[in-house]
């Protein structure tokens, strides 16, 4: 009796074998002894697809989406004319300096990180915020663990609001062909609610030690003051009102995005290689290196006969009782954004409602651990860097129940509009 296994062609085998060690590195975020990061790992499975011939160089271009690409980068390019402008440490300076209590100081960098989540993409916010909210703080003699907390809690919650806030949302618009105001009606109230629940968790949970920071903390000093150059900000601000202006027309999104970016490369004083610089091409390259993997998968027709089975069997994502635990588990094992480009490689016609379930609830999973999305990992490092250490235990004790409460209004909330059936 032959053996199922050996006949298997060894391609198939071998793009099998790929597949899996992208996936647990991006599980893993490295490979034990080696210093490659997620990226590193995709690109290098991409390019060994492609040398031994599961992938020609056509096929990696027809697998790559470059309208979600340029959306990206668009998007990058906007978010550094307000960096360059001094706005996200003025802002964060102001986030730390300006409240009094605790409590007011909370919610301010919950409702601060959240806003500007659902507009600009959220890593790059927490990029450029972690530090300077970091020197604040410690300066005022506070303990910045529960602030960080709240701010990646709160750019999770408040980038589930809009397609534009992540790239998982920005990718899931993109194939679903989703209306921006359409997207931001159906997921601005569940995000709402999660900042809601990001804030009255961490202020629970860290209730009566807000004070003074731990000793391994080794910042010191006060906070140097800020330029805010209020021309440059003019500019970034006046490109997203025009941005938004554009998502009521149909003009389609990618080109929108292009064309303010590329209006935010004239300038007299702002250097374009110094915007450029500030494009996160490793986010990028990412994306692209992950298009063609799933692709060399799809070209061996075993992620359509395992979509066929689960249909067969009644289990496909469409509905909340099967899309919720895998939304949680996937995005912190992978990472939401891998786990979404992977979803809709093996499920490429997904009905509009589930899109919209797996942009909220793969969004709101990645605030159960710190490996559940890219915004909890940049506060960590960024944090790090300037002397402070959130623990993976830290972040748990706030992590896992703001997910489940903000998890759980969205689920009601789809169900309840009718967008999803509850099983």
């Amino acid at each position: 009796m032959p053996i199922p296994f050996l006949a298997v062609p060894p391609m198939t085998l071998t793009v099998v074998a790929l597949f899996v060690l992208t996936y647990v590195g991006m599980a893993l975020g490295r490979f034990p002894g080696l210093r490659i990061d997620r990226t590193g790992i995709a690109l290098v499975a991409a390019i060994l697809l492609l040398a031994i011939g599961a992938l020609e160089s056509g096929q990696v271009t027809e697998a790559i989406d470059f309208p979600t690409l340029f959306i990206l980068f668009g998007l990058m390019v906007l978010s550094a004319q307000y960096a360059a402008s001094g706005f996200y440490d003025w802002c964060a300076l102001r986030v730390a300096q300006a409240a009094r209590s605790p409590a007011r100081l909370l919610a301010v960098t919950v409702a601060v990180g959240g806003g500007l989540s659902a507009i600009l993409a959220n890593d790059v916010v927490v990029f450029a915020m972690t530090p300077m909210l970091c020197v604040g703080l410690l300066a005022r003699r506070l303990d910045p663990r529960p602030y960080l907390i709240g701010l990646a809690g709160a750019a999770n919650a408040g980038s589930a609001a809009t397609v534009i806030g992540n790239p998982q949302n920005i990718l899931i618009g993109q194939m679903g062909h989703l209306d921006f105001w359409r997207f931001l009606a159906v997921c601005g109230v569940p995000a709402l609610v999660g900042l809601v629940v990001v804030y009255v968790v961490v202020w629970l949970a860290w209730r009566g030690r807000f004070g003074e920071p731990d000793d391994r903390m080794t910042g010191e000093g006060g906070a140097e003051p800020v330029t805010l150059d209020r021309a440059q900000l003019g500019k970034a601000v006046v490109a997203t009102l025009v941005l938004l202006g554009l998502f009521t027309t149909d003009l389609p999104h990618e080109i929108g995005v292009l064309l303010v970016a590329g209006a935010m490369l004239i300038s007299r004083r702002l250097a374009s290689r110094g915007m450029l610089g500030m494009v996160d091409w490793h986010l990028l390259v990412l994306f692209a290196a992950l298009f063609a993997i799933n692709h060399a998968l799809k070209l061996t027709g075993l992620p359509a006969e395992f979509v066929s089975g689960l249909e067969a069997a009644g289990w496909l994502p469409d509905r909340l009782a099967v899309m919720t635990p895998l939304a949680l588990a996937a995005s912190n094992s992978i990472g939401n954004v891998p786990a979404v480009i992977l979803l809709l490689a093996a499920w490429p016609s997904p009905p509009e409602g589930a899109l919209y379930g797996l942009a909220i609830l793969s969004t709101l999973a990645g605030n159960l651990l710190i490996p559940g999305s890219l915004a909890n990992i940049i506060v960590v490092e960024r944090a790090a860097a300037s002397g402070v250490r959130l623990g993976f235990v830290e972040h748990a004790r706030c992590g896992i129940p703001m997910t489940f409460l903000s998890m759980g209004f969205a689920v009601l909330w789809l169900w309840g509009t009718g967008w999803m059936r509850l099983s």
